[in-house]
């Protein structure tokens, strides 16, 4: 099914022939997770590409696929295009250019087409079965962080909470960590994106932790700012800010809602109690096989809509630099009455 929705879209677009080279790609299209392969479609033929390492292994796991042996796909394409009589290729953008300079060799004549985002469309929008690992993997980052609560504490680094965070998931089957693992406390929490360091963590630190996994090829991402020891007036007012933010975004998420919508939601809230200038980035993302995918959001994606099946990221913030920050993150699966909220680990302000 996914491949007849490929090339539909190859035919409404006027693309002869497809090559794909992004390996998560290609694991969509054809369930192969090996680290050297090439998929290459026309409207006759579905031809996988890869070296005597993983052939077997492709003739074991593809169906309606040519399997071809070789260690340059590339010289192959001359050939396979003559054959075709076809007049373009199609390759994604996200080829660097040396590749692009072989393969524009290789096919003299031809009109190379750059795609940005066909396998990626189809990708926004998850089967049953991608939905349960995606819920394996959300509950796996629930549980490591209900571990992680009672292992933090005064004394211990950021980097000892997210190598314990890490080795949990692992521990609870996790294949890998989804991206490297943020922790950032005291008032490095006002750093979206403060990897862990060897800072102690004090009595009175905030802590957020944004962590997430791999189970079976599809990520989780998950963020819960804590508190240890105790919190004060004003931190306490931009937790519960930040979270009425993200709880106000779920009971309004449903297929339909604009891309606009969705961001202008939270951001409303955060900038009624005047903190909007410290709300610095999008309010989320899609997430699957990568763990930051298409949809994004912002306010002037206005002719955008959320659909039925996509899963994405509610991540409100609030972080004054010099002082200290807030992130809360939930992964929700949109329907088409409302949303299902796959991360399930508490949002009540946790003092440890």
């Amino acid at each position: 099914m996914r491949i007849e929705k490929l090339k539909a879209k190859m035919l409404t677009e006027n693309i002869d022939s497809l090559l794909i080279t992004d390996m998560k790609n290609i694991f969509y299209l054809t369930g192969f997770s090996g680290t050297a392969g090439t998929v290459f479609l026309t409207a006759k033929r579905n031809i996988f590409m890869t070296d005597s390492r993983y052939s077997e292994m492709a003739r074991g796991l593809i169906s309606d696929f040519e399997i071809i042996e070789t260690r340059d796909p590339i010289s192959l394409l001359t050939d396979l295009s003559a054959s075709e009589a076809i007049k373009n290729i199609a390759f994604e953008e996200t080829v660097d250019y040396a590749f692009f300079k072989r393969l524009s060799d290789a096919t003299p004549g031809l009109e190379l087409l750059a795609t940005s985002n066909f396998v990626l469309e189809l990708r926004q929008f998850k089967d049953d079965t991608e939905i349960d690992l995606i819920k394996k993997a959300c509950a796996i980052a629930d549980e490591a962080f209900m571990s992680a609560l009672k292992f933090i504490e005064p004394g211990r680094t950021e980097i000892e909470v997210a190598n314990f965070l890490d080795f949990k998931m692992r521990d609870l089957e996790a294949s890998g960590i989804s991206f490297e693992t943020i922790v950032a406390s005291g008032k490095r929490s006002s750093l979206p994106h403060g990897v862990a360091t060897s800072k102690m963590i004090q009595f009175g630190d905030p802590v957020t932790i944004d962590f997430g996994c791999y189970y079976e090829h599809y990520a989780s991402d998950m963020t819960r700012t804590i508190f240890v020891g105790s919190v004060d007036d004003k931190m306490r007012t931009i937790y519960e800010t930040v979270r009425k933010a993200n709880e106000a975004l779920i009971k309004e998420v449903k297929a339909g809602m604009t891309y606009a919508e969705y961001d202008k939601v939270p951001r409303t809230i955060i900038e009624e109690a005047n903190f909007g200038q410290y709300f610095t980035h999008g309010i989320g993302h899609g997430l699957g096989l990568d763990v930051h995918e298409i949809p994004y959001f912002n306010q002037s994606m206005t002719e955008n809509h959320l659909e039925a099946g996509m899963v994405i990221t509610d991540e409100p913030g609030i972080y004054i630099p010099e002082f200290g920050g807030v992130r809360i993150e939930d992964d929700l699966l949109v329907t088409e009455n409302g949303c299902e909220v796959l991360t399930k680990a508490p949002k009540e302000l946790i003092v440890i």
